[in-house]
């Protein structure tokens, strides 16, 4: 056919007009219809069908409220059960949740969100950095302000301001931080050395939280609702250099990571089922998923964080990566949120714990 026909060409009609499978039953895109006003239950009901990172928060809020609602009742009995022989008792089972976040969110207004969770009891199970840990104490002694990604780093060195992102926190904090912390250092080396007591990272936790004696305070709540709060890096981070300089006024101070690192495999080994949320990456993010590979694997699985898997990074890593390694179980529909955890974890506390919270 010569290409002055008037007829189509069949390649190029092929190739256009390729007839497609039908996805009758398939989930349409939809969003959010604000003619029907300002309703943010449904508006953020509505990411679900919207597409791209929005269905991802659409899948993450389904899959934390399957986390929260299981019970061992909805388990056949096996055999050989002695713990939970009937059903009245194992519906009072539930997921154990384990909740991780960096060191920056605390800095930020989600601490506020994750003091929420831990003052009513709705996660099991808290693991930090170091940064994670410090920073709550210290906003209870002294405020983070608000600044900018592009105020000068020489600028704010001579002004004796530390920027983390666009926070701002004035460098006299962590010399409040100091002066409150140190005492309780003493103490605690006198109880080691007195009374034999053998201090792990959670166990340093919980004394400071108690210490603190401060509402406002993540680790408070913990302490008081004896929730557990993981740190396998202590010492990096500003409570770390207090340690440093405590270690040449007092010397003695011994911290057990052996006892901590049985502790947190034995959370996941021991529990019926668990759920896993982790916000950001790095250290909390592998030590909450290889502490569940003792039980071949969490059973649900959030992740929100911003990194790519292209580097071969733990923190970048999908949540088919731990899939491969047992971390997460085979059966699992684990969700991955691409974004930033300091507007999404609020929103997704709010479309689940908070709820239908009373």
């Amino acid at each position: 056919m010569s290409s002055s026909s008037s007829s189509i060409p069949n390649i190029a009609k092929d190739a256009v007009l390729l007839k497609s499978i039908s996805l009758e039953g398939s989930q349409e895109v939809r969003g959010y219809d604000f003619n029907k006003g300002v309703n943010y239950d449904a508006l953020l009901s509505s990411f679900l069908t919207t597409g791209f990172q929005a269905t991802s928060f659409g899948q993450a809020v389904d899959e934390v409220n399957r986390m929260r609602s299981w019970r061992l009742s909805d388990e056949p009995i096996a055999e050989d059960e002695i713990q939970y022989p009937d059903i009245e008792s194992r519906k009072q089972v539930k997921c154990k949740i384990f909740l991780g976040y960096t060191s920056n969110l605390v800095s930020s207004g989600v601490r506020e969100t994750i003091k929420y969770l831990a003052q009513h009891k709705m996660v099991d199970v808290l693991v930090s950095s170091a940064g994670g840990i410090e920073e709550d104490f210290i906003k209870c002694l002294a405020p983070t302000y608000l600044g900018s990604f592009h105020i000068p780093g020489v600028q704010l060195r001579q002004q004796g301001l530390n920027r983390i992102g666009n926070l701002i926190v004035p460098n006299d904090n962590y010399c409040k931080f100091e002066n409150w912390v140190m005492p309780i250092l003493d103490e605690i080396v006198k109880e080691q050395k007195e009374q034999g007591i053998v201090w792990t990272p959670s166990r340093v936790i919980a004394r400071l939280g108690k210490e603190i004696n401060h509402e406002d305070s993540i680790y408070y709540w913990a302490y008081k609702n004896s929730i557990p709060v993981y740190c396998p890096a202590l010492t990096d981070g500003s409570l770390g250099d207090m340690i440093y300089f405590h270690s040449y006024k007092t010397p003695g101070l011994v911290i057990d990571v052996v006892g901590d690192i049985r502790a947190m495999n034995n959370e996941a080994v021991f529990a019926r089922h668990t759920g896993i949320i982790i916000l950001g990456g790095g250290i909390i993010k592998h030590h909450i998923c290889n502490a569940n590979l003792f039980r071949n694997g969490a059973d649900y699985a959030v992740y929100i964080n911003t990194g790519q898997e292209f580097d071969g990074s733990d923190s970048g890593a999908r949540p088919d990566e731990a899939i491969s390694w047992g971390k997460i179980k085979m059966n699992a529909n684990p969700v991955k949120v691409y974004a930033d955890a300091s507007f999404i974890f609020p929103l997704l506390v709010a479309q689940t714990f908070a709820k239908d919270f009373k």
